[in-house]
């Protein structure tokens, strides 16, 4: 029952939130990123702010992981610290081959779900990905790709292609956009949000370990939300994400809150190269670096800004049968806000009006009128009822005298107007006919006579 729960949230996420697409707008930052790919959005209005090749298909490498930390989550978020899991000795070999990161768990090892999902999430732990696979799907990792896939699709990935469930075969690809989709429907989930904020997390008493006088602790790869390690790519705006890699490239799916109205972003940039990160750093994290670039400028160049204030009043209609005024001005129903950039105001968007030619009185404050839609570079991103801002009153006079003069002026008035002329004409023109055939036939009569 709480798998059967968690799938219809899930769905209900999917399809009422992270189905719809963002708005697209898109502004030009003065720098280029080296990455091929790139997509930011800002969460709180859906409004894409930069994009770069967001449909290009590229390797997604353990980015992976967020589509296996989805499923972890939708199949056992009420059962992470009672259901267990354990890699298999075919795991410890597929990621031996790879040569891939790990977080030292040994074949039979047991871990709880929640502890394997702090594994696979800070140090990237590949065998630990494999593991909850296996669990999930009943022991067959190609039937977890399976449900990988189709669960993509659901979530409204177009260009997305799973063949593991830890991301180091290279036949894992997507898109920006995808990954945008994939972490923000994960985001949904309170424990995901714990797990990426973290740092380091001590995954419990291991024997092997006290032995040794260690402590099995695990550390984050996203240096951008570590203070104590972070160095030059930390932020204080960044509250998690996930780093991949299998070459000298690295990506990151992250998001960051800040800004003076505490706006919330996406950042997804793919593949960028390792040649692009100047700081002299034993690992390179270009991705990172470039993150921070882009987000530095967002967060210095954009704010959440209304853009349409429902205290003014922005358009106005005719009013008739009213002797209150000829026309009635009519104001936004609610504020609007948009991601707009800083020293601009609402004077920047497009307004288009959707508006009947008239209003008939009597009409109410309040009452809907029409609608306005509002866009920003010839994007829509949001559209508002207008309402009347103050009442007005039929005039009986006025309304009676228009009705009378429609129904004089209307098509039926004038199709009944042209019958009764007609039917005159046809009158005359029978009695005009009869007239003389009594004539004729009165003269006959006197000639009978003579």
């Amino acid at each position: 029952m709480k798998k059967f729960a968690a799938l219809v949230l899930g769905l209900a996420l999917a399809c009422g939130v992270l189905a719809l697409p963002a708005g697209a707008v898109g502004f030009a930052p003065p720098f280029e990123i080296a990455a091929p790919a790139a997509y930011i959005v800002n969460t709180d209005s859906n409004i894409i702010v930069y994009e770069k090749n967001s449909e290009q298909q590229l390797p997604a490498a353990s980015l992976t992981k967020l589509m296996t930390a989805i499923l972890l989550l939708e199949n056992y978020q009420d059962q992470l610290d009672t259901v267990s899991a354990a890699p298999d000795q075919s795991i410890q070999d597929y990621v031996y081959i790879h040569g891939g990161s790990h977080a030292d768990i040994r074949p039979g090892e047991e871990h709880t779900m929640r502890q394997l999902l702090y594994a696979m999430m800070l140090p990237s732990a590949n065998e630990a990905a494999l593991a909850v696979g296996k669990k999930i799907a009943g022991g067959s990792l190609d039937n977890f790709v399976y449900m990988m896939n189709a669960r993509a699709k659901e979530i409204g990935c177009t260009a997305t292609t799973f063949t593991d469930a830890c991301g180091l075969d290279e036949g894992n690809l997507s898109t920006a956009r995808d990954m945008y989709l994939l972490l923000r429907y994960a985001m949904s989930f309170d424990a995901f949000k714990e797990v990426c904020k973290t740092a380091s997390f001590y995954m419990g008493d291991l024997q092997r370990y006290i032995e040794k006088g260690w402590t099995y602790n695990v550390f984050t790869t996203n240096m951008m939300v570590d203070s104590a390690r972070g160095g030059n790519y930390y932020r204080s705006y960044n509250q998690g994400g996930k780093t991949g890699s299998l070459g000298d490239w690295q990506n990151f799916a992250s998001w960051h809150t800040g800004g003076g109205g505490g706006e919330t972003y996406i950042c997804v940039v793919l593949n960028s190269p390792n040649s692009c990160d100047p700081y002299e750093y034993k690992t390179k994290r270009p991705a990172l670096y470039e993150t921070g670039l882009l987000m530095d400028w967002v967060f210095e160049n954009f704010a959440i800004q209304p853009a349409l204030k429902a205290d003014e009043a922005i358009a106005e209609v005719a009013v008739k049968y009213s002797t209150d005024g000829d026309t009635l001005m009519l104001w936004p129903k609610e504020d609007l806000y948009s991601i707009l950039p800083l020293g601009t105001d609402e004077t920047v968007t497009q307004k288009t009006f959707d508006l009947p030619e008239f209003v008939a009185a009597p009409v109410q404050r309040g009452d809907v009128v029409g609608t306005v839609s509002v866009s920003l570079s010839g994007e829509v991103i949001g559209v508002v009822e207008l309402v009347a801002g103050r009442d007005m009153a039929r005039n009986p006079l006025l309304y009676t005298l228009s009705k009378v003069g429609e129904f004089f002026g209307s098509l039926y008035f004038k199709v009944v107007l042209a019958l009764s002329a007609l039917a005159v004409v046809i009158y005359l023109i029978l009695y005009v006919y009869w007239l003389t055939k009594r004539r004729g036939s009165k003269k006959k009569v006197r000639r009978r006579q003579f």
